[in-house]
């Protein structure tokens, strides 16, 4: 069975209660049109009720960008799994390269979210990627399969269905620099490798491997061309719902009528 697509948008720290109803309200129709993509929209806490309420039984999937693994507890500012539950998220990022980079978030940190939210029922949208100093250095693949790793070593049995990977080049995550198209296919590929050496051919064909940084309709079709490519974790291009909308209908598989 070839693997579902998805296509992710990323809000980041935009759009208020009132403007999240306003996008959700014009998405539900569009993306109910897209029977072959998962679409999911990861929103601030803020938002995440209401839209979590607004896409409940819906071809949507509300998520968070981040959590805590633990369940409850002195953990001043934090969010718990049965927290996001209650409010109808259905997905997670976990490890997203600004939490690493900018609030400091470790593998190890990030293997326990992962496993927490798998434990959970939310599927994890597990983020990898290195910095511009890091490629340049020739480094890419240590950190990458180091992230990639440390994940697998903390998540257990779980089938490769029951989460979703994130190559984000941080260098090309709002910069308007993107990866090529070869460059996207040779880290999502070299991650699958790794998966199948970690875990096994089903494990690593039922995981689905996004490609995150700068991209935008212009570009979209060629990284969705690549073999391992299954789709795309979108910020800035997915904050007005026409883009987005754009990024989805490039993600639809061909027609299958007739096979």
């Amino acid at each position: 069975m070839p693997r579902r697509p998805m296509m992710a948008a990323n809000w980041k720290m935009n759009k208020t209660v009132t403007e999240a109803q306003n996008y959700t309200a014009a998405l539900l129709p569009r993306a109910a049109d897209a029977e072959g993509v998962d679409v999911a929209v990861f929103v601030p806490f803020t938002c995440l009720h209401e839209v979590g309420r607004m896409a409940e039984n819906s071809a949507v999937i509300a998520g968070a960008q981040n959590f805590y693994y633990e369940d409850s507890g002195a953990f001043t500012g934090e969010i718990s799994a049965p927290m996001l539950k209650d409010v109808l998220a259905r997905a997670v990022l976990v490890g997203h390269s600004e939490r690493r980079e900018i609030f400091g978030e470790t593998d190890t940190l990030v293997a326990h979210k992962t496993k927490r939210a798998l434990d959970a029922g939310l599927l994890p949208v597990v983020c990898v990627g290195e910095t511009k100093e890091e490629r340049d250095a020739g480094g890419m693949w240590e950190k990458v399969s180091t992230q990639v790793g440390r994940v697998l070593e903390e998540i257990g049995e779980v089938g490769g269905e029951g989460i979703v990977f994130a190559y984000e080049p941080i260098w090309a995550i709002g910069t308007g620099d993107t990866a090529t198209p070869d460059d996207a296919q040779d880290a999502i590929g070299r991650i699958r490798e790794l998966l199948r050496e970690e875990r096994g051919g089903e494990f690593a064909d039922g995981a689905r491997v996004l490609y995150g940084g700068s991209v935008k309709p212009a570009n979209v079709a060629e990284i969705m061309g690549q073999n391992d490519v299954d789709g795309a974790l979108v910020g800035g291009a997915s904050l007005e719902v026409d883009s987005f909308v754009q990024l989805v209908e490039a993600a639809e598989p061909p027609s299958s009528d007739g096979e």
